[in-house]
């Protein structure tokens, strides 16, 4: 058995980012990244589709303690893969990583205060031992993607893809290719592919906001110059933060509004002969579901170079050439991606005890929105939905740091999320409110609830959460320092008090 005192399950932009802090606020404690691919750099290292990019501004997307100093903001996924791979080196964490590793099981002993964790490692099962875990894996499997049952697929003769599954050789010179989907990764791909393939077809059930920006910040590349380059990131990075609050804000608030503002834009640069209403005009509202970022007008300029059609329709079934729409319409392709989406699962889909008694997560409430009632020693990184992934990482990374240290300063070695009396009628809400995108609805019955009142909130709030993670005392009632009687009887008492309300 490995022993440390903290395990990070991860090696992407949450591993790394842990491991960061850990080094630097808790130098004398002994962990591991615990990676189950063979290099890291988590999305970035899975994802080979073309065009793959961010789609958030590198300038938030990047840690508080690295500064981005590329040109482009707007990152494509190899640079973003080499900047990881450059955090790593830099702070000497290579030698901490162990790849091909994926914990298959984790179970906390009360008597001996450690999760024993059961890993599958290069063809192997080993056991590892920790005081602390900071489970950092993502929320998406890795292995399986969503993708629906299409009626008549096997009758298909041309290739079927999936981004999550790009065959690095597949040939797309000069060929009729359809892309079903109209997120983020169907709206990075079809620019792409259109460079080289006779013709691409987004094909989309429904329309989805979309936001033209360039792929170069102007503002930070000029600070750059003039400043050092921490100060100029540090300045970019409250700047667009700010933008990103007042934005997310602004469409919340006034979401009729911002609608006719976002799809002005759309028609403004797709002309009025165009049929924006059809094809760019979502029945929700912004922010409803994620919004997608189009840099330099990519799309646009695919559209109307003829490279690139949109069709908002539904799907009959395939056939030997292609697919026909529930309209009649006919769509003819050599080659079929499902760009369908994610299939999300909690802890890296490894399974959790504590004592004996199977974890179920759903049953749980969630704390801080990173750790879970009656659920010792673990800290779960999950990023905004309305922002970029990494400030939360690197809030979530701060705060383990704290809490490590008041633990030790108080000399205790275990800390447990609990509901406290006051709590104990509180409504169990969905984790993640207000957000209807297809990848979070259906899995939403797998995550934790939130609860009405601080810190049983998830607040999606990156300003508010600056606030509670780095200034809020730690000693709130709800996190019981010492050992405690685990188990999630209270917890399922107040569940059972929320339903019979309801």
């Amino acid at each position: 058995m490995q022993e440390f005192d903290i395990v990070i399950v991860g090696a992407g932009i949450s591993g790394v980012s842990a491991a960061y802090h850990l080094q630097k606020s808790c130098p004398n404690k002994t962990f591991t990244i615990l990676e189950s691919r063979k290099s890291s750099g988590g999305t970035w290292d899975l994802f080979k589709y073309p065009g793959i990019r961010s789609d958030s501004d590198m300038h938030t997307l990047g840690f508080n303690f690295k500064p981005w100093i590329d040109e482009k903001s707007i990152a494509d996924g190899p640079s973003i893969k080499r900047y990881l791979h450059e955090t790593i080196a830099e702070n000497k964490m290579n030698d901490h990583i162990q790849h091909e590793s994926k914990v298959v099981s984790a179970s906390w002993v009360s008597e001996s205060n450690r999760w024993i964790m059961s890993v599958e490692q290069k063809g192997h099962v080993v056991e590892f031992s920790c005081n602390f875990l900071m489970m950092c894996s993502g929320y998406y499997n890795y292995e399986t993607p969503y993708t629906p049952e299409f009626s008549g697929q096997q009758d298909f003769q041309g290739q079927v893809v999936h981004p999550q599954h790009w065959p690095e050789d597949l040939d797309y010179q000069d060929k009729r290719v359809v892309v079903i989907g109209s997120g983020a990764t169907a709206m990075t791909l079809v620019p792409a592919l259109a460079e080289k393939a006779g013709h691409v077809t987004m094909l989309q059930r429904s329309p989805t906001y979309v936001a033209s920006r360039p792929d170069h910040d102007a503002i930070a590349n000029t600070l750059r110059k003039i400043l050092p380059s921490s100060v100029a990131y540090a300045i970019t990075r409250f700047k667009n933060t700010q933008m990103q609050k007042f934005l997310y804000g602004k469409m919340r608030a006034e979401p009729e509004k911002m609608k006719k503002a976002l799809v002005g834009m759309v028609r403004k640069a797709l002309g009025p002969k165009y049929d924006v209403a059809k094809h760019f005009t979502p029945k929700y509202n912004p922010w409803d579901q994620r919004m997608c970022l189009i840099p330099n007008g990519d799309l646009f300029k695919a559209i109307r170079a003829g490279d690139t059609s949109v069709v908002t329709d539904h799907i009959d079934h395939f056939t030997a050439d292609g697919i026909l729409l529930k309209s009649g319409e006919a769509l003819k392709a050599d080659i079929i991606v499902t760009a369908t989406g994610l299939n999300m699962q909690v802890m890296g889909g490894a399974a959790f005890s504590v004592d004996g008694n199977a974890v179920d997560f759903p049953g749980t409430f969630s704390y801080k929105g990173m750790m879970y009632s009656d659920v010792p020693n673990l800290i779960q990184t999950f990023g905004y939905i309305n922002a970029s992934w990494t400030l939360r990482a690197d809030l979530t990374s701060e705060y383990a740091c704290r809490l490590l240290n008041h633990m030790d300063a108080k000399g205790v070695n275990q800390c447990t999320a609990r509901l406290r009396e006051e709590d104990m009628d509180m409504p169990a809400r969905p984790w993640i409110e207000d957000f209807s995108a297809g990848y979070m609805q259906r899995s939403m019955q797998k995550l934790p609830k939130q609860g009405d009142k601080d810190p049983w909130r998830n607040t999606q709030n990156y300003a508010l959460d600056k606030k509670i993670i780095r200034k809020a005392s730690l000693e709130d009632g709800a996190l019981v320092f010492g050992p405690t009687d685990l188990g999630q009887g209270h917890v399922n008492a107040a569940m059972e008090k929320t339903r019979a309300a309801a």
